[in-house]
């Protein structure tokens, strides 16, 4: 290996600049250990009565009666949101018998009944929209319909989150409604149609706005304002996730435009304000996030709805919070893990494939002032639909459809560029990437973790890794199947896509024949973590032995990923030594090219036309077995298709000590 000229990289430790990553704070295990005061202290309780708008006056967006606001929108966009809502005239209403929504609880299916749910909310969505745009009353009467749907359902959440009720899982106990995430966002939706087209709805009964009032309250601001103990909030002190952000900007939303009591209205922007700051405490100064970039979108995404529509709604403390570096930092996250076209870095639950809010991406890079960041979005927007349109209907609630609308015409004329940054690290969640030149997806690319086996949507996959050649992938992250009851269970580790073995990681059977795989658990993490990274080379290093129960008898496993960018070529060398001799040891690789033995010690993966990635390796030490995977699982099939092949690189009574390398080439 060449040595490293500079910048050495020691998990936890301070650390110069790379990639725009500042040092880090002190630490424990990549987490902060002080608590943040971000958004408290960018908008404080003691001052909100003085700079919070009163809800009669806060007029974020034009509503339905402003005909020169909306009609001055660009035509294509009037008429893309029309046609949308005609759809929508046309298709039925989809009923959600108590049978439907209990599938969760019987056989532990959640897609049906969240199926049927989602296209109920999208209707709506579409049908308002079409009503502001056209101002006619044509989607008015159908529009009500599905408002008077909502408020008339028991629950506006999923089955799934039921768990959080005294009477558990099975259908919703309407005396204690539950705030989640559907019933945030449902929430959200309900929120902006009567502001919007309040007036509108009341001429079809004036019952209805004063519903969708009393419902809100009922079921989320006063449940927010009176409980505690829900977990996004943070108080009872477990982890967060983008559960919090995500509510927070829902239940924000609804206050800033539902809420008629002032003094409540502004209590809750301050235990919103202290709800986000508890999620922050979660991040690291890097603004990683371990739930990975599809989560990106409910996570630093929904921070900054949070932080937009605080800016929107008092006189001052916006500039201040977008100052923060971290939070600057979380926006670029979706940066930082970017591949090449719709490819991420896909660590955890991530889907590989991954489309976010091209608009929100811009937006957020606006506010921060990160130029790659606002190029990138605009990127995200168009590379899909030249006119940036279909981004706009297809938007996923109201709160991130307006300002979108509203801002179409000055996203137009954005510059667009992909986010294709040589170098990250991120030691909070110790996650590298590299890629053989800056702004260029062209050669090898190489993203590697080492972190532990409790992160949020944990896999057991530490110091798991991803090769793609000229940024299309070879050596991947499978992701995750459609969720199900068993997927958040004890059993969760049942499930193929969470194990070890079927992650680019080694797995031990022992002289007993028991096969040993990655255990669940924070104390099942990488040591002695290292990252280097010059103009030469980038690299990562960690020992993987914790990782392992007692029983695979793994003394060491020090584990190093390198890209050569002079060579393009990636390394894995697996260094290590086991208490007791082994049976076998198998090196995974997962892939979703077809694989050619070629030659003794090497294979070829077929990534495209004309591209492949050799596998070189020791022939006389590894056995190579590849099996097909076949893939029924629509979400799977989403983003790989109908196969995968998992390669087994097989040493038969290995060596208690040993250093293997493997070596990946591309070639053409």
């Amino acid at each position: 290996m060449k040595p490293f000229s500079r910048r050495t990289f020691v998990a936890g430790a301070a650390v110069p600049l790379v990639s725009g990553i500042r040092p880090l704070a002190a630490q424990s295990g990549g987490k902060q250990t002080t608590h943040r005061s971000v958004v408290a202290s960018a908008w404080p309780a003691a001052r909100m009565a003085e700079v919070l708008t009163p809800r009669e006056k806060y007029r974020p967006f034009p509503g339905i009666a402003d005909r020169a606001r909306w009609e001055s929108l660009p035509a294509d966009v009037r008429t893309a949101l029309v046609q949308a809502g005609e759809k929508q005239l046309k298709s039925p209403w989809e009923v959600e018998p108590a049978t439907l929504f209990l599938e969760y609880a019987r056989n532990g299916n959640r897609s049906r009944f969240e199926a049927v749910q989602a296209h109920r909310r999208r209707k709506v969505q579409e049908l308002l929209m079409a009503e502001c745009v056209e101002g006619r009353g044509r989607f008015t009467d159908e529009l009500a319909n599905g408002v008077w749907m909502f408020c008339e359902e028991s629950f506006w959440g999923l089955p799934a989150h039921l768990g959080a009720q005294k009477a558990g899982v099975g259908l919703p106990d309407v005396t204690e409604p539950i705030v989640e995430l559907y019933a945030g966002e449902t929430a959200n939706l309900l929120s902006w149609t009567a502001y919007l087209a309040g007036p509108q709805l009341a001429k079809v009964s004036p019952l209805i706005p004063e519903r969708i009032r009393l419902e809100i309250d009922r079921r989320i601001l006063t449940p927010c304002a009176t409980r505690d103990d829900f977990g996004w909030m943070g108080y009872t002190g477990k982890p967060l996730n983008n559960w919090t952000p995500w509510i927070c900007s829902n239940w924000l939303t609804a206050t800033l435009l539902q809420d008629f009591d002032e003094k409540r209205r502004r209590t809750a922007v301050s235990r919103i304000a202290r709800s986000l700051d508890l999620f922050l405490d979660g991040y690291s100064e890097d603004g990683g996030c371990d739930e990975g970039p599809s989560y990106w979108g409910r996570a630093g995404a929904s921070l900054f709805d949070c932080l937009d529509l605080l800016g929107s709604a008092t006189a001052a403390g916006a500039e201040t919070a977008f100052r923060q570096p971290l939070v600057r930092e979380i926006g670029r996250y979706i940066c930082h893990s970017h591949i090449s076209n719709e490819w991420y870095t896909n660590f955890a639950d991530a889907p590989a494939r991954v489309y976010p809010n091209g608009d929100l991406v811009y937006r957020y890079g606006k506010r921060v002032g990160d130029a790659a960041m606002m190029a990138h979005g605009a990127w995200v927007a168009f590379s899909a639909d030249s006119t940036g349109a279909a981004a706009v209907v297809g938007a996923e609630n109201p709160g991130r459809q307006l300002p979108a609308l509203f801002g179409l015409s000055e996203f137009r004329s954005a510059r667009q560029a992909q986010a294709l940054s040589r170098d990250v690290w991120l030691p909070g969640i110790q996650v590298m990437a590299a890629r053989v030149r800056d702004n260029s997806a062209e050669g090898l690319y190489l993203a590697a973790q080492g972190g532990h086996n409790a992160e949020s949507h944990n896999h057991n996959d530490v110091g798991n890794f991803l090769v793609y050649a000229n940024g299309k992938p070879a050596i991947i992250d499978v992701g995750v199947e459609t969720y199900t009851a068993k997927t958040f269970s004890a059993h969760r580790y049942e499930i193929w896509t969470m194990q070890s073995a079927y992650h680019n990681c080694p797995t031990i059977t022992t002289q007993s024949g028991e096969t040993v795989m990655q255990s669940a658990g924070r104390q099942f993490a990488a040591g002695e973590v290292v990252y280097k990274g010059d103009d030469n080379a980038a690299e990562l290093q960690l020992n993987i032995g914790n990782a392992y129960p007692k029983q695979a008898g793994i003394d060491k496993w020090r584990r190093t990923l390198r890209l050569d960018r002079s060579a393009n070529t990636v390394e894995l060398v697996d260094d290590f030594a086991l208490r007791q001799p082994a049976q076998e040891i198998a090196l995974t690789l997962m892939t979703c090219c077809p694989v050619t033995v070629e030659a003794p010690g090497r294979l070829s993966l077929a990534v495209a036309a004309g591209t492949s990635v050799k596998v070189h390796f020791d022939g006389q030490v590894f056995r190579p077995a590849v099996e097909e995977i076949r893939i029924e699982d629509a979400r799977l099939k989403g983003t790989w298709g109908t196969r995968l092949f998992r390669i087994q690189l097989k040493a038969a009574g290995p060596a208690a000590k040993a250093r293997w390398t493997t070596r990946f080439e591309q070639a053409g």
